[in-house]
C-alpha cells in the first residue's frame, strides 16, 4: 500500500488526526488544542497499527498536522516524541514552537490526566 492510498481526516472533536486506508484507521496522531498563552495544536501520541508500520504513515500524519496548523494560522507545540523528531528533520515545514507554548502545553496535559 502506498502512502498516496491513505486518506487523512481531522476529527477535531475527538482530538485525532486519522490516516484511513480501505475504510480502516491505520494510524493516528492524538492531539489537543491549546488556547493560552496562544492557540496551538499539541500532538501527544502518534500511533500506527503494527501491520502498517514502516510505510510513511506517521510522517504523512505529522506533515498534515503542520499543514492544518499553517492553514489555521496557529502553531504546533509537539509533546509527542515522534512529531518532535519529524519536525527536527523538516524545519522548512515545521517551524519551532515557542518554549513557553511547550511549557503551557505540558502543564495542560498534567492538569488533564487520563485524556491521553
Amino acid at each position: 500500500m502506498a502512502v498516496s492510498d491513505i486518506e487523512i481526516r481531522d476529527d477535531r472533536a475527538a482530538g485525532r488526526l486519522e490516516g484511513v486506508a480501505a475504510g480502516e484507521v491505520v494510524g493516528r496522531i492524538e492531539y489537543f488544542v491549546l488556547e493560552a498563552p496562544a492557540r496551538a495544536l499539541v500532538p501527544v501520541h502518534t500511533i500506527v497499527e503494527p501491520a502498517h508500520e514502516g510505510q510513511g504513515i506517521a510522517g504523512s500524519l505529522a506533515r498534515e498536522l503542520y499543514g492544518i496548523a499553517r492553514r489555521e494560522g496557529v502553531t504546533v507545540a509537539p509533546l509527542c516524541p515522534y512529531v518532535v523528531k519529524w519536525a527536527e528533520r523538516h524545519p522548512d515545514e515545521a517551524p519551532a514552537a515557542d518554549p513557553e507554548l511547550l511549557r503551557a502545553a505540558k502543564e495542560w496535559l498534567v492538569a488533564h490526566p487520563g485524556l491521553f
